[in-house]
């Protein structure tokens, strides 16, 4: 197959705003189900705020028939009793449950060396508090596959910021089942407790809470346009952790890289879904041609071949530029989830990052080691936002609290400052409220100083 080559850095720089616009566009389905399923013809936000108003109405009867609906699946109880997670570990192949206890640790170790502290100067009277959010509730899609790896990255940084309780809902498969492996590794997560939902109806119930869900404080986790926009419409209500699309990987090579390894990254990226973006950009001529003979050479071995030439046909394409700098200057400009660095001596150019979910230096840091076991969550910014936004870690489930404890001789000196403010904004009351503090002072009726 041919991917798509762009010449030229202000080529280049059209390109990507066409195909980020394009890649927007292409989120929204297909097919359209709204008049079967209410009778009359409903945009997506519009099919999205019904569910979510249904299942704040009428609760777990609202959360069982769009599961039937949407999901054909029909749902006796809407909670994994705790008996059947503790099971699922001898249902889990040993090489897997291995694996996945491994990337547990990985993961766990990322973020406790992520963990901020809180501090108090007891000099200045000042200080932040850092503590959890209470309850929280991690979604792990399903659909084309199941994402055990998902459950540890979301899960896990909630357990170590001290969150009471992970709450993960999930669906389940045709058969009304959740495959033990995301069982298990909600299990390693130390998840308190599992529900068999997914879709809109699962994140109305932890959003609104039902008499089979509690209702959370946050909600965190990827998900398909339709999970997207619920997130984005019950926020106010609940916190959540951002909006994400379809996955997209970049590139950026010299003539040092790998075509074998170009090719086989950019496959993987592929392989997510058919919006997923797959980007190389290079200076060398000569890798372009290699790349495009290599991706043709692997695809005929994949098992998802079929998802993945939709993924390159829709989105994958190859820049070629003069220098890594104007590739860094591309890359910067996208923003991209991942951002794989394929040159010499990678490490000398993270410097030149600004914009990025996640950066990947080199041959041996392929961004599928960070999808499972290298140690930061894989669930990181898309669609541009990593222009403001983070992956998820533990910082997404703490809340800082400033602290102030002045003492009377600290007091004493800043109240002027309050005093002059105050009252060039007009807010007398303010004002009184130092004086009536100063005039106790000097009436030698200090109050209960924390200095």
């Amino acid at each position: 197959m041919a991917l798509r080559v762009v010449r030229g850095l202000v080529k280049a720089k059209e390109e990507l705003a066409r195909r980020r616009q394009s890649a927007l566009e292409g989120q929204w389905p297909k097919a359209d189900r709204s008049e079967e399923l209410f009778g009359e013809k409903l945009s997506p936000p519009q099919v999205v705020a019904r569910i979510l108003d249904d299942v704040r109405s009428q609760g777990d009867a609202a959360v069982k028939l769009y599961t039937r609906l949407l999901d054909r699946v029909d749902l006796e109880r809407l909670e994994v009793p705790r008996e059947e997670v503790a099971k699922a570990r001898r249902q889990v192949p040993q090489p897997l449950a291995e694996a996945l206890t491994l990337a547990a640790q990985r993961v766990r170790a990322f973020q406790q060396q992520s963990l901020p502290r809180a501090w108090l100067d007891l000099r200045q009277g000042l200080g932040e508090l850092v503590t959890a959010v209470e309850r929280v509730g991690i979604y792990a899609p399903g659909g084309t596959a199941s994402y055990p790896s998902t459950v540890l990255m979301t899960a896990i940084p909630a357990r170590v910021a001290g969150v009471d309780q992970v709450i993960l809902a999930t669906p389940a498969g045709k058969k009304g089942q959740i495959n033990p492996a995301v069982l298990f590794a909600a299990e390693l997560a130390e998840v308190d407790r599992v529900f068999q939902i997914g879709g809109v109806q699962a994140i109305g119930a932890l959003a609104y809470g039902t008499e089979s869900v509690p209702k959370v404080d946050k909600i965190c986790g990827p998900g398909n346009i339709y999970t997207t926009l619920a997130k984005k419409m019950v926020f106010g209500d609940v916190d959540i952790d951002g909006l994400y699309g379809p996955t997209e990987t970049l590139l950026v090579a010299d003539d040092s890289a790998s075509p074998a390894e170009c090719a086989a990254d950019l496959l993987a990226q592929a392989e997510h879904d058919p919006l997923a973006s797959p980007i190389l950009i290079t200076t060398s001529q000569g890798l372009v041609a290699q790349v495009q003979e290599e991706l043709e050479r692997q695809l005929a071995g994949l098992e998802r071949r079929d998802l993945v030439r939709a993924s390159l046909d829709g989105q994958g394409c190859v820049i070629l530029v003069d220098s890594i700098e104007e590739a860094l200057e591309l890359a910067n400009l996208q923003a991209p989830e991942h951002l794989c660095l394929l040159v010499r001596d990678p490490w000398a150019w993270v410097g030149k990052v600004r914009h990025a979910g996640g950066v990947f230096l080199g041959s041996s840091s392929p961004e599928v080691m960070g999808d499972y076991v290298a140690g930061p969550s894989h669930v990181m910014p898309t669609s541009g936002t990593a222009r403001y936004a983070s992956a998820l870690s533990v910082h997404h489930f703490l809340k800082r609290v400033p602290v102030v404890g002045m003492s009377p001789q600290e007091f004493r000196r800043l109240a002027p400052v309050v005093f002059t403010i105050a009252r060039a904004e007009g807010l007398t009351a303010h004002a009184r409220a130092v004086e009536v503090r100063l005039e106790r002072m000097r009436d030698g009726k200090e109050g209960n100083g924390a200095g």
